[in-house]
Protein backbone atom coordinates (compact mmCIF):
# COMPACT_ATOMS: atom_id res chain seq x y z
CA UNK A 1 0.00 0.00 0.00
CA UNK A 2 1.68 3.32 -0.95
CA UNK A 3 2.02 6.02 1.48
CA UNK A 4 1.39 10.07 1.17
CA UNK A 5 4.41 11.33 2.22
CA UNK A 6 5.49 15.22 2.72
CA UNK A 7 2.98 17.78 4.00
CA UNK A 8 -0.19 16.42 2.53
CA UNK A 9 -0.95 13.84 5.21
CA UNK A 10 -0.67 16.48 7.97
CA UNK A 11 -3.77 18.73 6.18
CA UNK A 12 -6.43 16.23 7.24
CA UNK A 13 -4.79 16.41 10.55
CA UNK A 14 -4.97 20.10 10.64
CA UNK A 15 -8.46 20.17 9.03
CA UNK A 16 -9.24 18.10 12.12
CA UNK A 17 -7.72 20.21 15.09
CA UNK A 18 -9.05 23.38 13.73
CA UNK A 19 -12.51 21.71 13.28
CA UNK A 20 -13.88 18.32 14.56
CA UNK A 21 -14.84 16.10 12.02
CA UNK A 22 -12.92 18.48 9.72
CA UNK A 23 -10.46 15.78 8.57
CA UNK A 24 -12.29 13.12 7.81
CA UNK A 25 -14.88 15.69 5.37
CA UNK A 26 -11.69 16.95 3.57
CA UNK A 27 -10.87 12.77 3.10
CA UNK A 28 -15.19 13.01 1.60
CA UNK A 29 -15.87 10.61 4.70
CA UNK A 30 -19.34 12.20 5.08
CA UNK A 31 -20.48 10.02 7.51
CA UNK A 32 -17.90 9.88 10.05
CA UNK A 33 -16.68 13.64 9.97
CA UNK A 34 -20.61 14.57 10.57
CA UNK A 35 -20.99 12.03 13.17
CA UNK A 36 -17.84 13.13 15.17
CA UNK A 37 -18.48 16.82 14.33
CA UNK A 38 -21.79 16.09 16.10
CA UNK A 39 -20.62 14.39 19.79
CA UNK A 40 -18.02 16.81 19.93
CA UNK A 41 -19.76 19.81 19.45
CA UNK A 42 -22.36 18.58 21.21
CA UNK A 43 -19.77 17.35 24.27
CA UNK A 44 -18.54 21.09 23.90
CA UNK A 45 -21.74 23.05 24.21
CA UNK A 46 -23.15 20.78 26.84
CA UNK A 47 -19.93 21.60 29.33
CA UNK A 48 -20.32 25.36 28.56
CA UNK A 49 -24.80 24.97 29.24
CA UNK A 50 -23.22 23.00 32.64
CA UNK A 51 -21.16 26.38 33.55
CA UNK A 52 -17.65 23.91 33.00
CA UNK A 53 -14.24 25.62 33.62
CA UNK A 54 -11.98 26.41 30.26
CA UNK A 55 -8.39 25.74 31.60
CA UNK A 56 -5.73 28.39 31.08
CA UNK A 57 -2.35 27.85 30.66
CA UNK A 58 -0.51 28.01 33.65
CA UNK A 59 2.64 26.77 34.10
CA UNK A 60 3.21 27.14 38.11
CA UNK A 61 0.06 24.43 37.86
CA UNK A 62 0.50 20.84 36.43
CA UNK A 63 -3.43 20.24 36.77
CA UNK A 64 -3.81 23.40 34.78
CA UNK A 65 -1.25 23.10 32.43
CA UNK A 66 -3.14 19.52 31.20
CA UNK A 67 -6.48 20.44 31.62
CA UNK A 68 -5.56 23.23 28.86
CA UNK A 69 -3.78 21.10 26.88
CA UNK A 70 -7.06 18.17 26.68
CA UNK A 71 -9.45 21.48 25.80
CA UNK A 72 -6.95 22.83 23.11
CA UNK A 73 -7.51 19.51 21.55
CA UNK A 74 -10.99 20.77 20.91
CA UNK A 75 -9.14 23.40 18.40
CA UNK A 76 -11.38 26.19 17.14
CA UNK A 77 -14.35 25.52 19.75
CA UNK A 78 -11.48 26.09 22.36
CA UNK A 79 -9.84 28.84 21.14
CA UNK A 80 -13.24 30.45 19.91
CA UNK A 81 -14.45 30.47 23.47
CA UNK A 82 -11.72 31.50 24.99
CA UNK A 83 -11.33 34.46 22.51
CA UNK A 84 -14.91 35.54 23.02
CA UNK A 85 -14.23 35.84 26.27
CA UNK A 86 -16.14 32.55 27.85
CA UNK A 87 -15.38 32.36 31.78
CA UNK A 88 -17.03 31.21 34.33
CA UNK A 89 -16.08 31.39 38.38
CA UNK A 90 -14.39 28.49 39.82
CA UNK A 91 -17.00 25.12 39.66
CA UNK A 92 -18.63 25.30 43.20
CA UNK A 93 -21.66 23.34 41.69
CA UNK A 94 -21.66 19.67 40.90
CA UNK A 95 -23.26 20.28 37.82
CA UNK A 96 -20.29 22.48 36.93
CA UNK A 97 -17.78 19.99 37.93
CA UNK A 98 -19.52 17.51 34.93
CA UNK A 99 -19.29 20.71 32.48
CA UNK A 100 -15.31 20.57 33.12
CA UNK A 101 -15.20 17.03 32.27
CA UNK A 102 -17.15 17.11 29.61
CA UNK A 103 -15.58 20.02 27.75
CA UNK A 104 -11.88 18.16 28.58
CA UNK A 105 -13.88 14.67 26.77
CA UNK A 106 -14.56 16.84 23.73
CA UNK A 107 -10.85 18.35 23.60
CA UNK A 108 -9.59 14.50 24.35
CA UNK A 109 -12.25 12.87 21.62
CA UNK A 110 -11.10 15.62 19.41
CA UNK A 111 -7.76 14.09 19.58
CA UNK A 112 -8.39 10.73 18.61
CA UNK A 113 -10.52 11.99 15.56
CA UNK A 114 -7.42 13.92 14.62
CA UNK A 115 -5.13 10.61 14.67
CA UNK A 116 -8.04 8.87 12.81
CA UNK A 117 -7.76 10.82 9.73
CA UNK A 118 -3.96 11.00 10.03
CA UNK A 119 -3.84 7.23 9.86
CA UNK A 120 -6.41 7.56 7.15
CA UNK A 121 -4.46 9.62 4.75
CA UNK A 122 -1.29 7.69 5.21
CA UNK A 123 -3.04 4.57 4.04
CA UNK A 124 -2.74 2.77 7.58
CA UNK A 125 -6.68 2.26 7.88
CA UNK A 126 -9.14 2.44 5.48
Amino acid sequence: MAQKNGFAAYIPAIAGWVIPGGGHFWQGRWGRGLLLLGSILGMFLLGMGMSGKLFVWNTSDLVDCLGWLAQAGSGGLFFVSSFLGYKVPEPATAMADYGTKFLLTAGLLNCLAIMDAYDIAVKRKD
